[in-house]
């Protein structure tokens, strides 16, 4: 179903409250944080500076120390899964196989600006104790068209093309479908050997 520009503010909460609970990088400890980088002008040249060449998978794509250090820089406060609740991240119990818990903010995914300091998910990984921790940024685009075949509005980050456009998850009886869409995980807190941004981790197990 197409959605229309004065829709997708409204629907694109609902869907994405929803997906926080259905949606299906080598490890940076702080020291990251201590580097001398310029996040502006990492944010500035953001294809320059990407560890990659054009066509290389993700498996095999690393992100700049630099960039690294931005993304550090604006989310490591969110390691306190209180303070990502509290900043607007919807919680959810339900737990992806290889990927956790994806803690959504749907005003953020009502614009499709892509903010490399915004995510517009957070992914936790089960803890000790009940609790959870951050392991992954992930940053989410409706696709315009809603349609599988094109891919002309397809976002990148860093010079990083997102996977997609791919199928909305499955939704809860009642809820609204969940849009086709782009998406570009970063595993930015936890390692995966998969690569760092790589759609799941295999060392993710919700059990």
């Amino acid at each position: 179903m197409a959605i229309t520009p004065e829709r997708r503010p409204r629907h694109l909460a609902a869907v994405l409250a929803a997906a926080c609970a259905f949606a299906a990088v080598s490890t940076a400890p702080d020291a990251a944080l201590a580097m001398n980088a310029a996040p502006d002008a990492a944010l500035a040249a953001p294809d320059a500076a990407v560890a990659r060449t054009a066509g290389v998978p993700h498996d095999t794509t690393r992100l700049t120390g630099a960039q690294r250090a931005v993304l550090l820089e604006a989310t490591r406060r969110f390691r306190d899964v209180k303070k990502a609740i509290e900043a607007g991240y919807l919680p959810t119990k339900d737990c992806v196989p290889g990927m956790g818990f994806h803690y959504g903010k749907p005003a953020l995914a009502d614009d499709t600006n892509i903010d490399p300091t915004l995510p517009e998910m957070l992914v936790y990984t089960p803890a000790a104790g009940g609790t959870v921790r951050l392991a992954a940024l992930e940053y989410f685009r409706a696709d315009a068209d809603q349609n599988l075949k094109t891919d002309g509005d397809r976002p990148s980050l860093f010079g990083q093309s997102f996977n997609g456009p791919m199928a909305g998850h499955p939704m809860p009886p009642g809820q609204p479908p969940m849009p086709v869409h782009y998406d570009l995980h970063v595993w930015l807190y936890q390692n995966n050997r998969s690569g760092e941004l790589a759609p799941s981790n295999p060392d993710v197990d919700c059990r």
